[in-house]
């Protein structure tokens, strides 16, 4: 049996693996209220999967505090150093680091109300930027926000993977 040139197990075969690879494709979210530990469980997410990662592996903060918790394989960016002052140029930063290393499967983002410069009525629009930009670029996003998890936006919800 043949479609198109190509036999139909193989599309299957084919269609179910990008289905399910595509399913890891996403922005994930880590919450809590300040001072809970969501730093901790982003340095160590971000220091376990860059063991099993191919590609590299971005971490975004507004400091430097963390540099020596991460592993050495982790590319560490203090954002403040690059006068991003609004969460379109945070947008713009993002791609700008995707289009220099083509290889990144993971971006850890500490702080992303801070560092994105985003307010509590603009958390919607940022992770739906984010999320496009995941889904373009097939790069996973960890997101680590200061917030109660009943905070984030409904369609976001099921994106949460830690509520401190």
């Amino acid at each position: 049996m043949r479609a198109n040139g190509f036999n139909i197990r193989k599309q299957a075969a084919y269609l179910l693996f990008y289905i399910q690879f595509r399913r890891f494709i996403m922005i994930q979210i880590i919450t809590g209220d300040k001072g809970k530990g969501k730093t901790k469980v982003l340095i160590d997410k971000v220091n376990n999967e860059v063991k099993v990662v191919a590609g590299s592996v971005v971490f975004i903060d507004n400091n430097n505090k963390h540099l020596y918790e991460l592993s050495n394989r982790v590319r560490m960016i203090n954002c403040t150093n690059y006068d991003v002052n609004n969460l379109e140029m945070f947008a713009g930063f993002i791609l700008g680091i995707i289009s220099q290393d083509k290889n990144i499967e993971k971006i850890y983002i500490d702080n992303f109300t801070s560092v994105a410069y985003t307010n509590p009525d603009q958390v919607k629009y940022a992770l739906d930027m984010m999320n496009r930009i995941s889904e373009k670029y097939n790069i996973s996003i960890v997101l680590c926000f200061a917030t109660d998890s009943s905070d984030v936006p409904e369609e976001y919800k099921n994106n949460i993977i830690a509520a401190l």
